[in-house]
């Protein structure tokens, strides 16, 4: 059997300013909210990540090391959202370049520490070139 999707989701303290993060950076949509569990969707029928509060004292919080790819269509895109988030202050983490495992991207930090990879395909060079299947 072969899963239909797979998408994250970050126990926090605090959903409401993660869900507002990712609203105001991101242009994420709420698609489901009660409260103490949101979905977000980016753009119009696109990839999710869902935020949930600690349903007991024995479910841990997030605490940090997530890393997740947040891909684009082209580097024109990547570029755009790298001026938009450190033009908001957001902390560029992992610094705007082309990289030779064959992205265009950057890293930036959410409220928690989660650290979104922003970034578009760009030829690989010859070195990482051997690694794609």
């Amino acid at each position: 059997m072969r899963p239909t999707g797979i998408s994250p989701t970050i126990v926090v303290r605090d959903v409401t300013q993660a869900k507002e993060f990712y609203a105001a950076h991101f242009d994420a949509r709420v698609v489901f909210d009660c409260g103490w569990y949101v979905g977000l969707m980016f753009g119009q029928d696109g990839p999710t990540i869902h935020l949930m509060q600690p349903q007991s004292p024995d479910q841990p919080e997030y605490k940090d090391g997530l890393t997740y790819n947040v891909r684009y269509a082209d580097t024109g895109q990547v570029d755009a959202m790298h001026d938009r988030l450190s033009g908001a202050g957001l902390p560029i983490v992992m610094p705007l370049e082309d990289h030779p495992w064959g992205d265009r991207g950057f890293a930036t930090l959410d409220p928690y520490g989660v650290a979104p990879y922003v970034y578009a395909d760009i030829e690989p060079s010859e070195e990482f070139r051997q690694y794609f299947t």
